[in-house]
């Protein structure tokens, strides 16, 4: 999805071997780079009816609670391979990333040259993984649209469409767009995401493989329709207070 994701890696782990860099160029253009406002509170006027229902049911009223989160980030593509693995303690802002080349911990409220292309890293990983929360916590950062009938990308079958796009200024990557697919359960079974909010796709995948941890419900798996991609997360792990 991003050329930039492959520049940040390459970076980070710039003394990778020639055929691992290649193998990270494959991967590049699939990754989407997003830094998310993090709010708590969910009785900002700007959050929609439809993103307040789609963080519900997916568990937002549980995250409180939570302490730490981890989790593997694995793309796979015909026989290529990526991964990285996380470490977020959210009420500190603490993150560590274990990839195959670095180690890094570092706090996000204190971000610098270094540390800066691993949160890249992460703010892309996360927002895969907790894309509906994202609706609540970036509400200041985007303007949306609802439609209550909208045939889905991959499926075809009907169900409702929540669109955002993100102001054109702030964060990693503004300006880009997302579909949501779901239905009345609110739970998402499709998006698309559109870079600079393009008119045609840039990437479209299911969401699918749902697990709840702790009272959070996670889309464990990704997929393209009729390509050998598939991103997914293992080694999840939710811990409470």
């Amino acid at each position: 999805m991003k050329t930039l994701l492959l520049f940040i890696m390459c970076a980070i782990l710039c003394l990778s071997c020639k055929n691992e860099v290649k193998k990270e160029n494959k991967y590049d253009e699939d990754v989407e780079v997003r830094d998310p406002k993090l709010i708590t509170e969910t009785e900002n006027p700007k959050i929609s009816t439809t993103a307040n229902a789609i963080a519900s049911a997916n568990g937002l009223q549980n995250w409180n609670r939570i302490k730490e989160i981890k989790f593997t980030f694995n793309v796979d593509r015909d026989t290529l391979h990526f991964e990285r693995s996380w470490t977020w303690k959210p009420k500190e802002n603490i993150v560590s990333m274990v990839s195959q080349k670095d180690t890094i911990t570092y706090n996000r409220n204190k971000i610098d040259s270094t540390s800066q292309r691993a949160d890249q890293g992460f703010i892309n990983d996360k927002y895969w993984l907790l894309a509906p929360f994202n609706l609540v916590w970036d509400a200041d950062s985007f303007t949306s649209k609802h439609e209550a009938i909208a045939p889905a990308p991959i499926s075809g079958k009907n169900m409702q469409k929540f669109t955002i796009v993100y102001n054109t200024e702030g964060g990693y990557t503004p300006g880009d767009a997302y579909d949501f697919y779901f239905e009345g359960d609110f739970i998402i079974k499709e998006w698309v995401f559109r870079e600079k909010n393009a008119k045609e796709p840039s990437l479209i995948t299911s969401w699918e493989d749902y697990q709840t941890y702790n009272g959070i419900k996670i889309a464990k798996t990704h997929r393209k329709k009729e390509e050998n991609w598939n991103l997914h997360f293992t080694n999840i792990e939710v811990i409470t207070e």
